[in-house]
């Protein structure tokens, strides 16, 4: 109503304006404003740059991107309006005709687009909005957009090393670090490796080297090939690795926040780096096979997680696809490849220990909101209902709740309407324990839509949607 009335209201307006004054027409003029014309009225064309193919490093810095064209001879030059790369902005200047950028800004947004370093030619979709500059002193918006495509090849990579890499720093019980005794990376991949560490410290820093310079003791020759993150003490859990020369800038040192096991990736062909606590994927028939369902783990050897099984079988996996070790039936001593479960399809909290070679499935038959927020408080459980996978659509996977009315206050989740299995928000992630923390989940009371992905821990979340 308040929409409709307004509306109402400014069409009165208009109708009374142009009643009271019959030079109404003159007095509102557009063209008063900021003049604006299609590109067709000046001729304007856009075309791909002299230099819109390219390959880094470029040799003065500078792309010719795109060039502007005009038929019309009253256009004696343009201004710059606007221009993107794939959807996103990057600065750019007009020297006569051609739009220019800087190509190591370039590279760099399209390296993150593509979240990899390797020199591969990159597909880009350019869009360009200009004004024109007229003889008579006038400036003219073009309310077109030019489109127009590139290419552009990435700075080549260091070639992969044939003795590998290996690491060093505050890991794997060393308090200092030991250029003495490195920690050799596994490699599982072309140009992928990756190994297991343990940390003690609140600051755990470290560094790749690649093995060709590794001579025991001696920091000339293994600084020679040392490989590092952006900003000294990155503490993020991924990134791009930097290099000696490296044109990005220089190579800085990693930190891994926190005591405890990780598994260190990298990935020389993209040139990223991460290291996340030790993870299992489950793939069975009641995913599609499709490696989605996790299992996380403090020390590598026993993992826990949240899914969906069925007795069509399925397998724990080291990597989210089959490149990796496979858990299967015959390594729990069982004869069948697949793992086969004697229970009863369901949702179940899934345990394994890699030493003993045994899992466990707990049962899970309900999942409850409870707590200050929740319709029932700390009474009782208001339970939320299981949305299987679907293997067509790629969807579901959770526990929801429609239309459900909360107050403002704090709410967990409980399993089996009990307190042995709790979800609960610990200020920055959602988390499974014995003890979830619970937070002021809801700000205001209303009725609102729940998604639960009762997952493992470091990938368990949920949603609140307000109506």
């Amino acid at each position: 109503m308040k929409k409709t009335l307004l509306y109402s209201l400014a069409v009165l307006a208009s109708v009374t304006l142009a009643s009271c004054n019959g030079d109404y027409d003159d007095w509102a003029n557009p063209q008063a404003n900021e003049q604006e014309a299609s590109a067709a009225k000046y001729g304007i064309t856009f075309a791909a740059g002299p230099e819109a193919e390219s390959s880094m490093p470029d040799a003065d810095g500078v792309i010719n991107l795109v060039t502007v064209n005009t038929t019309d001879a009253n256009v004696t030059g343009y201004t710059l309006k606007s221009l993107k790369v794939n959807g996103e902005a990057i600065n750019g200047e007009i020297d006569g005709n051609n739009i220019q950028v800087n190509a190591a800004e370039l590279e760099k947004i399209l390296c993150n687009q593509n979240n990899s370093r390797a020199s591969v030619a990159r597909d880009m979709k350019v869009e360009s909005k200009v004004s024109v500059n007229l003889a008579s002193g006038d400036a003219v918006a073009i309310n077109s957009v030019g489109e127009t495509t590139g290419k552009l090849t990435p700075t080549a990579t260091p070639q992969l090393d044939e003795k590998g890499y290996y690491m060093l720093g505050h890991l794997n019980g060393k308090a200092e670090w030991d250029n003495t005794d490195p920690i050799w990376m596994d490699k599982i991949a072309e140009g992928v490796y990756q190994v297991k560490v343990t940390t003690e410290k609140d600051e755990n820093w470290f560094k790749f080297f690649a093995g060709s310079n590794f001579i025991s003791g001696s920091w000339d020759d293994i600084n020679k090939g040392a490989l590092g993150c952006k900003e000294n003490g990155c503490k993020d859990g991924s990134g791009y690795i930097y290099y000696n020369g490296d044109s990005w800038g220089e190579l800085q040192t990693m930190v891994i926040p926190g005591a405890g096991t990780w598994i260190v990736t990298l990935d020389m062909n993209n040139l990223r780096y991460s290291f996340a606590k030790p993870v299992l994927y489950m793939a069975g028939d009641a995913n599609g096979w499709s490696h989605i369902d996790y299992l996380s783990s403090e020390n590598g050897v026993n993992y826990t997680g949240f899914m969906y099984l069925n007795q069509n079988g399925f397998k724990f996996c080291s990597q989210p696809n089959w490149d990796g070790t496979n858990y299967g039936g015959a390594y729990f001593g069982q004869e069948s490849d697949n793992i086969i479960m004697d229970e009863t399809e369901g949702y179940y909290k899934v345990d394994v220990d890699l030493s003993t070679k045994k899992y466990t499935l707990t049962p899970i038959t309900t999942i409850g909101i409870i707590g200050s927020a929740a319709p029932n408080g700390w009474d009782s459980d208001k339970d939320l209902t299981y949305v299987p996978y679907n293997k067509d659509t790629k969807k579901g996977g959770y526990w929801e709740a429609k239309d459900i009315e909360l107050k403002e206050g704090e709410c967990k989740f409980r399993a089996n309407d009990a307190w042995d299995m709790q979800w609960g928000y610990d200020g920055t992630k959602f988390v499974f324990s014995n003890n979830a923390p619970q937070k002021q989940f809801v700000p205001e009371a209303g009725t609102y839509d729940i998604k639960l992905y009762a997952w493992a821990n470091g990938y368990a979340k949920c949603e609140f949607t307000k109506k």
